[in-house]
C-alpha cells in the first residue's frame, strides 16, 4: 500500500476554484484502479494550504493515474491556481 501525501498552497482568491475541481473530481479519483481512498484536508494555521491525502495499492497504480487523462485534466485545471510549488511524498506505514 502507498500512501501519496501532496501539499499545495493556492493563490487564496483561486480556493474556492480548486474546492469545486477537487468536488467534482474526488469520486473519480476514488473509483479510479488502485485507488483505496483519497480525501483533503485543510491546514488550520494557514488557511491557504492544503494537502491531498490517498492510499494506491501499489506504486504501479499510482503510476498509472499519474500517467491517465483524468490525472493530467485535473492537474492542468489546479497548478496554475497555486501560489507556491507543490511538494509531494509516496509513503507507506512502518
Amino acid at each position: 500500500m502507498i500512501i501519496r501525501i501532496v501539499k499545495m498552497g493556492f493563490v487564496p482568491e483561486e480556493i474556492d476554484n480548486f474546492l469545486e475541481i477537487f468536488e467534482e473530481n474526488k469520486n473519480k479519483i476514488r473509483n479510479f484502479d488502485g485507488c483505496h481512498h483519497v480525501e483533503l484536508i485543510r491546514d488550520v494555521e494557514q488557511s491557504n494550504q492544503f494537502f491531498t491525502y490517498s492510499h494506491w495499492e501499489s506504486k504501479e497504480h499510482l503510476n498509472n493515474y499519474r500517467n491517465s487523462t483524468l490525472f493530467k485534466g485535473v492537474w492542468a485545471n489546479t497548478k496554475n491556481k497555486f501560489n507556491q510549488k507543490p511538494e509531494a511524498w509516496s509513503t507507506k506505514k512502518v
